[in-house]
């Protein structure tokens, strides 16, 4: 038997709309990974919730280097539209400036513990080492 048809409007009870996102985010999450598996195709997720936290999923090794691919992507497909051509390098290092700090703050939110789920093994032990080698440098200080 299938599931009745939800009405898509804001759940109003804050509990309820908590366990509603958690659940698609969920579900959302594990449709990227399965679609990136099946179709070995690149994709990057990011999500924010309600009160502002971040989940994110990138299929490649970083979600920055996908992220970069994309701003390209988009960069030249908005080349038809007419800009200055000062205010196209502004533009354009605007966005690899937001990029990069996209990154320095998943790395940041990673190294603190947070968001750890969708990484790999490789990277989770990557950040093993870094915590490492910090903790030896402030023992040596």
């Amino acid at each position: 038997m299938g599931r009745g048809k939800v009405e898509m409007r804001r759940i109003e009870n804050k509990i309820s709309r908590q366990v509603t996102f958690a659940k698609r985010r969920n579900g959302l999450l594990k449709k990227a990974y399965e679609l990136s598996l099946l179709c070995d195709a690149e994709i990057a997720l990011i999500i924010f919730s309600g009160r502002g936290r971040l989940f994110e999923f990138s299929s490649s090794s970083c979600m920055y280097k996908t992220l970069e691919r994309y701003r390209t992507c988009n960069c030249n497909s908005q080349e038809a539209t007419p800009l200055a051509e000062n205010e196209q390098i502004n533009y354009q290092q605007y966005l690899k400036l937001k990029t990069r700090l996209e990154y320095l703050e998943s790395s940041q939110r990673n190294i603190l513990g947070e968001d750890l789920g969708p990484l790999s093994i490789k990277e989770l032990e990557q950040i093993e080492n870094q915590i490492d080698i910090s903790l030896k440098h402030i023992r040596t200080r």
